[in-house]
């Protein structure tokens, strides 16, 4: 059932229904409703009085067995009820028992039309020039996803500038005109090798480095062999940019992702179970996708934490990946430029095989590095002179300059300078951001607003000051010292779909002197020629930040973002201002590259028994009473503690000397375990409800995984307390 139950039911099936399959979906009573169920067996007996099937949905199976397997493992690995796994796994539609329509979409193409005409009508243009460039037949359910919506076509279609069709995807290989250079063959050939097995392989490649070009030779192999692919993407934005690139080489790829509505999802998703569809593109949510017969799969970006779900089931898209590859027995390939420590360390261990792209394809060389010490030195809106006229340099050889601030708005803090006081969000434990384009006060957790005030709340005076900077402010400033060049800013607020910042990045790719500002948006995977210096405002805070897995991810911005500089013949620079310009982690990345960062982190956490080198838990838990919740976490602890007691009793062969039943605590055995809280969340209240968390770390993973067991028994009812388990969690302290 697609409910928060951790077990399944028995049903009769009257004689007059037909046997379904396993894995397809029933109608079945359940207390005074009739819902959707999955069938996951059959047996000749049951315990139960049993109440009959109402309907049988599916004449074939609508999850093929792997995905029934891979819904026991994800229930069992993240200690998830098994009901609402499969809620997490079937589409929106599929869960209310919808049947997909059989008939083909109709796909949009441009003609060879022209826009002049258009110039009146802004958004008609927009949408023209998208569909001009994809390049390709766009299947009418990823119209909106692009920003394109039924009366802008109709427009269109009137004008003759756009012409529908009712097309079936029809795939192609062609020939590759591109040359592949030394890495970019061995790593296509040791792919291509492990097809057919349980093979995990990290493509671990400068940015430029051409992985995209390794996945589609192997893509053709599995596509002429008569199978199909799956690419996982951590973003919707880099969707449509992605879609068009293989659209061009394959001559199809089919997409899937939440901005489209549930019924093109289900459509989608049953065209690829069919078979129909060869080659899936998609977020997250993808990598639960029916397939007639998958024979890759691929996760772009593995390091991104886009692919980890933070609500719900919070599952890893890449370790799903990786585990329904070794259930099918296909090979995987996580890629990029900036791998996870987890990766790493599973390279390390001989369970990945590692490819490695270490020069950029075409010639391009790497950007060089400088780290601008700004101690003692006056900031104009968090810019320094030197950093003003390195950019003022670039600008005048017609260059492009990105300026990389991860913090959106104007500035993170609004105060009074008379008496203190701060803007804070009512309803979180958090400073109100300041916009100024709309002027509010914004809060980035929940996105309530705030009307900015004109004096300060507290003591009515006329001194508030911003303190701190974001995009806009560091856009307002660039504008200010270079008049008449143009300017994108790129983040949350001005990239709300993928159409806008298609349509940003187009403008930028057209050449020319430009500044671009943004938050890590930019520093997705872009393809930027003309960028040459890229400017990181603040990378201390991550460098400096209490939780451990900031400065990792600090490292992964900075170089994703400093691979935009210098991907054409023209050379690169990235200058990254710093408080702390003597920062080890800061030093190592620019000295011995991300290989050399990461080799440092490593160290630290073993040294530290974090991950990598130690399983770890969070078990949350939320209300608006914090006493409830704490006392929900101390429950969970002692439940977890009796756990390990019993776990370290049988690991050690039973109680001691037939005595107390508490076994000998050896030195290595008192770092097995640790249980640290209950704690705030690093955000206390959110929406106004207060949130604790326990964190629970070991040193095997069985051992984790046999107390966090312990939990899905236990009583643990304190009314108005939702709690959680979070199985490898991102964001910790």
């Amino acid at each position: 059932m697609p409910r928060p139950l951790r077990r399944v039911f028995d049903y009769s099936l009257p004689a007059d229904l037909p046997r379904p399959k396993v894995g397809a979906r029933v109608r079945v009573p359940f207390g005074r409703t009739e819902v959707v169920g999955i069938v996951t067996g059959f047996a000749k007996t049951s315990s139960y009085r049993l109440k009959p099937v109402a309907g049988v949905i599916d004449g074939d199976a609508f999850l093929a067995p792997d995905l029934i397997t891979l819904a026991s493992w994800l229930s069992g690995y993240y200690h998830h009820p098994l009901g609402e796994v499969y809620a997490t796994l079937l589409p929106s539609a599929a869960r209310h028992g919808a049947v997909p329509d059989p008939r083909w979409p109709l796909s949009w193409t441009a003609t060879a039309g022209d826009v002049e005409g258009l110039e009146r009508a802004p958004r008609q243009k927009a949408a023209f020039e998208m569909l001009r460039d994809l390049g390709a037949a766009v299947p009418e359910q990823e119209l909106p996803a692009l920003g394109i919506d039924r009366r802008t076509l109709g427009a269109l279609a009137d004008k003759g500038l756009v012409r529908s069709a009712e097309t079936r995807p029809v795939y192609r290989t062609e020939r590759s005109p591109i040359s592949l250079n030394s890495e970019q063959q061995a790593a296509v050939s040791a792919i291509k090798a492990s097809i057919g097995t349980r093979a995990i392989h990290l493509l671990d490649g400068v940015t430029s480095s051409g992985k995209t070009e390794v996945y589609m030779r192997v893509i053709a192999k599995i596509i002429d062999g008569g199978g199909q692919v799956l690419v996982l993407v951590p973003e919707i934005g880099l969707t449509p940019q992605t879609l068009a690139r293989f659209r061009r080489r394959f001559g199809a790829a089919a997409a899937l992702h939440s901005a489209e509505s549930d019924s093109a999802r289900l459509r989608t998703w049953m065209q690829c179970r069919s078979g129909d569809h060869r080659i899936l593109i998609g977020t997250r949510s993808a990598v639960f996708t029916p397939f007639a017969n998958l024979g890759l799969i691929i996760v772009d970006e593995e390091h991104d934490a886009s692919f980890k779900q933070q609500e719900g089931l919070r599952y890893s898209a890449r370790d799903v990946a990786c585990k329904r590859a070794q259930l099918l027995e296909i090979p995987a390939v996580l890629g990029s430029a900036t791998p996870a420590l987890e990766t790493l360390a599973n390279v390390a261990r001989g369970r990945y095989r590692l490819n490695e792209l270490k020069s950029r394809a075409g010639g391009a060389l790497m950007p060089r590095f400088r780290v601008l010490d700004i101690r003692g030195r006056r900031l104009r809106d968090g810019l320094s002179d030197p950093l003003l006229h390195a950019i003022r340099r670039h600008l005048g050889a017609s260059n492009q300059v990105l300026v990389f601030i991860n913090r959106r708005g104007f500035a993170p803090t609004c105060l009074c300078s008379s008496c203190g006081w701060q803007a804070r969000c009512a309803d979180c434990d958090a400073r109100l951001t300041l916009h100024e384009v709309p002027r509010a006060l914004r809060c980035h957790h929940c996105d309530r607003r705030y009307a900015y005030p004109d004096a300060c709340p507290g003591c009515g005076a006329q001194t508030l000051v911003h303190l701190g900077t974001g995009t806009q402010r560091v856009d307002a400033a660039l504008r200010e010292q270079f008049p008449g060049i143009p300017l994108y800013r790129i983040d949350r607020d001005t990239a709300r779909s993928p159409r806008r910042l298609a349509a940003q990045l187009d403008d930028i790719r057209q050449g020319g002197a430009a500044i671009l500002v943004g938050t890590q948006i930019l520093a997705k995977g872009h393809h930027l020629p003309a960028v040459t210096l890229v400017a990181v405002i603040d990378a201390d805070n991550g460098f400096l930040s209490s939780d451990f897995r900031a400065p990792e991810r600090t490292a992964q911005n900075i170089v994703q973002v400093a691979g935009r500089a210098g991907r054409a013949e023209r050379p690169g620079e990235v200058w990254i201002q710093s408080y702390d310009p003597a920062n080890p982690n800061l030093n190592a990345l620019i000295d011995h590259g991300y290989a050399g960062f990461a080799s440092i982190q490593a160290a630290e956490r073993r040294a530290a028994r974090l991950p990598p080198y130690a399983a770890m838990a969070m078990l949350r838990a939320e209300s608006t009473d914090a006493a409830a919740a704490v006392k929900l976490l101390r429950l969970a602890a002692g439940v977890i503690r009796d756990a390990w007691d019993s776990h370290r009793r049988e690991a050690l062969g039973g109680p001691p000397h037939g005595g107390s039943g508490t076994a000998i605590e050896t030195a290595e055995d008192s770092h097995e375990f640790e249980l640290m809280g209950p704690a705030p969340a690093p955000l206390a209240r959110l929406r106004n409800r207060l949130r604790y968390q326990y964190m629970i770390c070991a040193r095997r993973r069985r051992s984790l995984h046999a107390v966090l067991s312990a939990l899905e028994t236990a009583e643990l009812a304190v009314p108005n307390v939702r709690w959680s388990i979070d199985v490898d969690p991102l964001d910790t302290f």
